[in-house]
Protein backbone atom coordinates (compact mmCIF):
# COMPACT_ATOMS: atom_id res chain seq x y z
CA UNK A 1 0.00 0.00 0.00
CA UNK A 2 1.22 3.39 -1.06
CA UNK A 3 0.62 5.84 2.23
CA UNK A 4 -0.99 9.37 1.54
CA UNK A 5 2.15 11.15 2.13
CA UNK A 6 4.33 9.46 -0.45
CA UNK A 7 1.02 9.81 -3.00
CA UNK A 8 1.10 13.43 -2.29
CA UNK A 9 4.34 14.45 -2.49
CA UNK A 10 6.06 11.65 -5.02
CA UNK A 11 2.65 9.88 -6.71
CA UNK A 12 0.63 13.22 -7.76
CA UNK A 13 3.26 15.16 -9.96
CA UNK A 14 3.84 11.63 -12.12
CA UNK A 15 0.05 11.34 -12.45
CA UNK A 16 -0.91 14.42 -13.10
CA UNK A 17 1.69 14.85 -16.17
CA UNK A 18 0.26 11.69 -17.76
CA UNK A 19 -3.21 13.43 -17.31
CA UNK A 20 -1.93 16.43 -18.74
CA UNK A 21 -0.16 14.81 -21.48
CA UNK A 22 -3.30 12.80 -22.66
CA UNK A 23 -5.64 15.57 -21.99
CA UNK A 24 -3.86 18.76 -23.72
CA UNK A 25 -7.41 21.12 -23.19
CA UNK A 26 -10.65 18.77 -23.17
CA UNK A 27 -11.51 15.38 -23.65
CA UNK A 28 -13.42 15.88 -27.19
CA UNK A 29 -14.87 12.40 -27.48
CA UNK A 30 -16.61 12.72 -23.71
CA UNK A 31 -17.60 16.39 -23.84
CA UNK A 32 -19.58 14.98 -26.95
CA UNK A 33 -21.36 12.54 -25.52
CA UNK A 34 -21.74 13.30 -22.13
CA UNK A 35 -22.88 17.10 -22.55
CA UNK A 36 -24.48 16.88 -19.08
CA UNK A 37 -22.87 14.71 -16.72
CA UNK A 38 -24.12 11.34 -14.99
CA UNK A 39 -23.42 9.60 -12.32
CA UNK A 40 -22.21 6.08 -13.53
CA UNK A 41 -20.56 2.65 -12.50
CA UNK A 42 -17.60 0.87 -14.15
CA UNK A 43 -16.06 -2.38 -13.48
CA UNK A 44 -12.44 -3.21 -13.12
CA UNK A 45 -12.02 -6.56 -14.78
CA UNK A 46 -8.88 -9.62 -15.05
CA UNK A 47 -7.98 -11.17 -18.05
CA UNK A 48 -5.50 -12.82 -17.28
CA UNK A 49 -3.80 -14.53 -13.84
CA UNK A 50 -1.14 -12.43 -12.21
CA UNK A 51 -0.03 -10.53 -9.43
CA UNK A 52 -1.95 -7.27 -8.36
CA UNK A 53 0.12 -4.32 -8.09
CA UNK A 54 -0.59 -0.33 -8.23
CA UNK A 55 -4.44 -0.02 -6.94
CA UNK A 56 -3.95 2.92 -4.81
CA UNK A 57 -2.04 4.52 -7.83
CA UNK A 58 -5.12 3.63 -10.16
CA UNK A 59 -7.50 5.25 -7.87
CA UNK A 60 -5.61 8.08 -7.28
CA UNK A 61 -6.08 8.62 -11.39
CA UNK A 62 -9.59 9.08 -10.69
CA UNK A 63 -9.73 11.15 -7.43
CA UNK A 64 -7.20 13.42 -8.05
CA UNK A 65 -9.54 15.09 -10.92
CA UNK A 66 -12.78 14.28 -8.54
CA UNK A 67 -12.41 13.28 -4.86
CA UNK A 68 -15.86 12.05 -5.05
CA UNK A 69 -15.25 8.88 -6.99
CA UNK A 70 -16.18 5.84 -5.17
CA UNK A 71 -14.21 2.38 -5.12
CA UNK A 72 -15.29 -0.98 -3.67
CA UNK A 73 -12.05 -2.82 -4.05
CA UNK A 74 -12.14 -6.64 -3.52
CA UNK A 75 -8.47 -7.04 -4.22
CA UNK A 76 -5.40 -5.03 -2.68
CA UNK A 77 -1.60 -5.05 -3.78
CA UNK A 78 0.24 -8.56 -3.79
CA UNK A 79 -3.11 -10.32 -3.96
CA UNK A 80 -3.12 -13.35 -6.92
CA UNK A 81 -5.67 -12.44 -9.43
CA UNK A 82 -7.54 -14.75 -11.87
CA UNK A 83 -8.63 -14.33 -15.39
CA UNK A 84 -11.96 -12.96 -15.45
CA UNK A 85 -12.17 -11.84 -11.84
CA UNK A 86 -13.94 -8.74 -10.47
CA UNK A 87 -11.48 -6.59 -8.87
CA UNK A 88 -13.13 -3.59 -8.41
CA UNK A 89 -16.27 -1.67 -8.84
CA UNK A 90 -16.06 2.09 -9.52
CA UNK A 91 -18.13 5.05 -9.11
CA UNK A 92 -18.69 8.25 -9.85
CA UNK A 93 -18.52 11.34 -12.58
CA UNK A 94 -19.22 9.49 -15.81
CA UNK A 95 -16.96 12.37 -17.17
CA UNK A 96 -14.43 11.18 -14.84
CA UNK A 97 -14.50 7.76 -15.03
CA UNK A 98 -13.61 7.98 -19.01
CA UNK A 99 -11.17 10.58 -19.22
CA UNK A 100 -9.16 9.00 -16.95
CA UNK A 101 -9.72 5.14 -17.77
CA UNK A 102 -6.87 4.75 -20.08
CA UNK A 103 -4.05 6.20 -17.66
CA UNK A 104 -4.99 4.30 -14.84
CA UNK A 105 -5.05 1.03 -16.74
CA UNK A 106 -1.68 2.20 -17.96
CA UNK A 107 -0.06 2.34 -14.88
CA UNK A 108 -2.30 -0.69 -13.01
CA UNK A 109 -1.30 -2.81 -15.81
CA UNK A 110 2.35 -2.24 -16.00
CA UNK A 111 2.87 -2.15 -12.35
CA UNK A 112 0.83 -5.87 -12.42
CA UNK A 113 3.32 -7.00 -15.22
CA UNK A 114 6.40 -6.23 -13.08
CA UNK A 115 4.69 -7.40 -9.93
CA UNK A 116 4.02 -10.84 -11.98
CA UNK A 117 7.14 -11.36 -13.65
CA UNK A 118 8.99 -10.65 -10.82
CA UNK A 119 7.63 -13.58 -8.14
CA UNK A 120 7.93 -16.17 -11.24
CA UNK A 121 11.74 -14.59 -11.12
CA UNK A 122 11.58 -14.96 -6.98
CA UNK A 123 10.54 -18.22 -6.90
CA UNK A 124 13.31 -19.58 -8.95
CA UNK A 125 15.40 -18.51 -6.02
CA UNK A 126 13.65 -20.34 -3.49
CA UNK A 127 15.27 -22.75 -0.79
CA UNK A 128 18.96 -20.54 -1.93
CA UNK A 129 19.61 -17.46 0.33
CA UNK A 130 20.30 -15.24 -2.93
CA UNK A 131 18.05 -12.57 -2.79
CA UNK A 132 16.81 -11.13 -5.94
CA UNK A 133 17.17 -7.07 -6.50
CA UNK A 134 16.17 -5.10 -9.10
CA UNK A 135 18.79 -2.32 -11.33
CA UNK A 136 18.31 1.48 -12.12
CA UNK A 137 17.43 0.17 -16.01
CA UNK A 138 14.06 1.69 -15.43
CA UNK A 139 11.77 3.73 -17.68
CA UNK A 140 12.24 7.41 -17.18
CA UNK A 141 9.74 9.17 -15.09
CA UNK A 142 7.83 5.63 -14.21
CA UNK A 143 11.05 4.55 -11.44
CA UNK A 144 8.74 4.86 -8.57
CA UNK A 145 5.98 2.44 -9.64
CA UNK A 146 8.37 0.40 -11.42
CA UNK A 147 10.42 -0.12 -8.07
CA UNK A 148 7.69 -0.48 -6.25
CA UNK A 149 6.30 -3.22 -8.20
CA UNK A 150 9.57 -5.11 -7.80
CA UNK A 151 8.98 -5.03 -3.94
CA UNK A 152 5.25 -6.14 -4.57
CA UNK A 153 6.51 -9.11 -6.25
CA UNK A 154 8.33 -10.30 -3.50
CA UNK A 155 12.19 -9.10 -4.61
CA UNK A 156 14.45 -6.09 -3.26
CA UNK A 157 15.11 -2.55 -4.74
CA UNK A 158 18.74 -2.26 -5.05
CA UNK A 159 19.82 1.48 -5.15
CA UNK A 160 16.93 3.86 -6.22
CA UNK A 161 19.21 6.57 -7.29
CA UNK A 162 22.82 7.97 -8.03
CA UNK A 163 22.44 9.70 -4.46
CA UNK A 164 21.33 5.89 -2.54
CA UNK A 165 24.39 4.75 -2.63
CA UNK A 166 27.89 4.48 -4.28
CA UNK A 167 28.63 1.56 -7.00
CA UNK A 168 32.09 2.31 -8.89
CA UNK A 169 31.61 0.60 -12.53
CA UNK A 170 34.00 0.20 -14.76
CA UNK A 171 34.33 3.46 -16.37
CA UNK A 172 34.66 4.64 -12.77
CA UNK A 173 37.76 2.58 -11.91
CA UNK A 174 38.54 3.85 -15.66
CA UNK A 175 38.44 7.42 -14.16
CA UNK A 176 39.93 7.44 -11.01
CA UNK A 177 42.93 4.76 -12.06
CA UNK A 178 42.65 1.58 -10.45
CA UNK A 179 39.92 -0.42 -8.13
CA UNK A 180 42.19 0.55 -5.19
CA UNK A 181 42.16 4.29 -5.77
CA UNK A 182 38.55 4.49 -6.28
CA UNK A 183 37.75 2.68 -3.28
CA UNK A 184 40.02 4.92 -1.41
CA UNK A 185 38.23 8.10 -2.81
CA UNK A 186 34.51 7.04 -2.27
CA UNK A 187 35.68 6.02 1.01
CA UNK A 188 37.30 9.51 1.64
CA UNK A 189 34.32 11.18 0.24
CA UNK A 190 31.12 9.42 0.97
CA UNK A 191 29.05 9.63 3.95
CA UNK A 192 29.92 7.04 6.26
CA UNK A 193 26.75 5.37 6.65
CA UNK A 194 27.28 4.49 2.74
CA UNK A 195 27.73 0.94 1.64
CA UNK A 196 30.90 0.95 -1.39
CA UNK A 197 30.19 -1.48 -3.83
CA UNK A 198 32.48 -2.29 -6.92
CA UNK A 199 31.86 -3.79 -10.40
CA UNK A 200 34.75 -6.18 -11.28
CA UNK A 201 34.95 -8.24 -13.99
CA UNK A 202 37.66 -10.49 -13.52
CA UNK A 203 39.31 -13.10 -10.18
CA UNK A 204 42.02 -10.33 -10.09
CA UNK A 205 39.85 -7.50 -9.75
CA UNK A 206 37.98 -9.09 -7.34
CA UNK A 207 41.09 -9.85 -4.66
CA UNK A 208 42.21 -5.91 -5.38
CA UNK A 209 38.56 -5.04 -4.39
CA UNK A 210 38.22 -7.03 -1.38
CA UNK A 211 42.07 -5.89 -0.53
CA UNK A 212 40.96 -2.53 -0.62
CA UNK A 213 37.94 -3.38 1.67
CA UNK A 214 34.48 -2.99 -0.27
CA UNK A 215 31.78 -3.65 0.68
CA UNK A 216 30.13 -5.68 -1.83
CA UNK A 217 32.03 -7.09 -4.88
CA UNK A 218 29.64 -6.99 -7.66
CA UNK A 219 30.69 -10.23 -9.95
CA UNK A 220 29.57 -8.71 -13.85
CA UNK A 221 29.27 -11.25 -16.60
CA UNK A 222 31.22 -13.80 -15.07
CA UNK A 223 30.59 -17.70 -15.94
CA UNK A 224 29.59 -19.91 -13.07
CA UNK A 225 33.02 -21.42 -12.52
CA UNK A 226 34.35 -17.82 -12.22
CA UNK A 227 31.81 -16.64 -10.09
CA UNK A 228 32.08 -19.58 -7.73
CA UNK A 229 36.05 -18.77 -7.15
CA UNK A 230 34.87 -15.57 -6.81
CA UNK A 231 32.51 -16.35 -3.99
CA UNK A 232 35.72 -18.11 -2.39
CA UNK A 233 37.51 -15.28 -2.37
CA UNK A 234 35.13 -12.82 -1.04
CA UNK A 235 34.01 -15.17 1.82
CA UNK A 236 33.56 -13.48 4.82
CA UNK A 237 34.88 -10.58 3.52
CA UNK A 238 32.77 -8.73 1.51
CA UNK A 239 29.24 -9.40 0.37
CA UNK A 240 28.97 -10.51 -3.35
CA UNK A 241 25.99 -9.61 -6.15
CA UNK A 242 25.56 -11.23 -9.55
CA UNK A 243 24.92 -9.23 -12.36
CA UNK A 244 24.98 -8.98 -16.39
CA UNK A 245 23.13 -11.82 -18.60
CA UNK A 246 21.15 -12.81 -15.83
CA UNK A 247 18.19 -14.51 -16.91
CA UNK A 248 14.86 -15.84 -15.42
CA UNK A 249 16.28 -19.58 -16.69
CA UNK A 250 19.85 -19.01 -14.86
CA UNK A 251 18.48 -17.63 -11.15
CA UNK A 252 18.52 -20.88 -9.87
CA UNK A 253 22.39 -22.24 -10.79
CA UNK A 254 23.33 -18.78 -9.68
CA UNK A 255 21.64 -19.32 -6.51
CA UNK A 256 23.30 -22.81 -6.25
CA UNK A 257 26.86 -20.62 -6.61
CA UNK A 258 25.89 -19.02 -3.27
CA UNK A 259 26.15 -15.43 -4.21
CA UNK A 260 24.13 -13.11 -1.65
CA UNK A 261 22.38 -10.78 -4.42
CA UNK A 262 21.66 -11.08 -8.23
CA UNK A 263 20.77 -7.60 -9.84
CA UNK A 264 17.94 -8.25 -13.10
CA UNK A 265 17.29 -5.19 -15.03
CA UNK A 266 15.05 -7.12 -16.75
CA UNK A 267 12.86 -7.33 -14.03
CA UNK A 268 11.76 -3.67 -15.15
CA UNK A 269 12.15 -3.72 -19.09
CA UNK A 270 11.59 -7.19 -19.69
CA UNK A 271 7.97 -8.00 -17.93
CA UNK A 272 4.84 -7.76 -20.06
CA UNK A 273 1.66 -6.04 -19.34
CA UNK A 274 -0.94 -7.65 -17.20
CA UNK A 275 -4.15 -7.61 -18.97
CA UNK A 276 -6.73 -5.69 -17.08
CA UNK A 277 -10.21 -3.72 -18.46
CA UNK A 278 -12.54 -1.10 -16.94
CA UNK A 279 -15.64 -3.10 -18.18
CA UNK A 280 -19.79 -2.42 -18.34
CA UNK A 281 -19.68 1.09 -17.80
CA UNK A 282 -23.34 2.16 -17.03
CA UNK A 283 -25.45 5.17 -16.52
CA UNK A 284 -26.74 4.98 -12.39
CA UNK A 285 -28.51 8.07 -11.89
Amino acid sequence: MINGVTMRTTVDKYILSALQEDITCEDVTTNAIMPVDRIGEVQLIAKQDGVLCGIDVFMRCFTIIDERVKFDIKKVDGDTIKNGELLATITGSISVLLSSERIALNYLQRMSGIATFTKSCVQQLEGFKTRLLDTRKTTPNMRFFEKYSVKVGGACNHRYNLTDGVLIKDNHIGAAGSVTKAIEMAREYAPFVRKIEVETESLDMVREAVAAGADIIMLDNMDNATMAEAVKICCGKAQTECSGNVTKDRLREIGEIGVDFVSSGALTYSAPLLDLSLKNLHVIK
